[in-house]
């Protein structure tokens, strides 16, 4: 009997790393996610800033964003520059990324 017990509590263990190991690589894999979409986001906020495309540089940010499930929180021009903050939920926990695009030296 004291072997049952044992096996069931290395088991339960084992279980509950399983779980934790799983939900910490899910959180990275959407953080990257969410980095791609933030990239992507301030790449068209830099084009429309620029004039390659036609809009509104923030707008056309969002509107990348909110395609992909993300949320622009925040979007910056300095010059030819675009600072965009995207963020996507993860459960119920906010995940928050931001990049930067412009032309090279920017």
């Amino acid at each position: 009997m004291p072997g049952t017990i044992l096996s069931v509590g290395i088991v339960a263990c084992a279980a509950t790393l399983a779980v934790s190991f799983t939900t910490a690589g899910a959180g990275a894999v959407f953080s990257q996610r969410v980095a791609g979409i933030a990239d992507a986001a301030a790449l068209a906020a830099a084009d429309a800033a620029s004039g390659s495309i036609g809009g509104e540089p923030c707008e056309r940010a969002a509107e990348i964003a909110a395609v992909s499930g993300a949320v622009v929180t925040a979007c910056d021009l300095d010059g030819l520059v675009a600072t965009v903050t995207v963020s996507a939920p993860f459960g119920r926990l906010p995940c928050t990324v931001s990049a930067r695009a412009g032309p090279p030296g920017g």
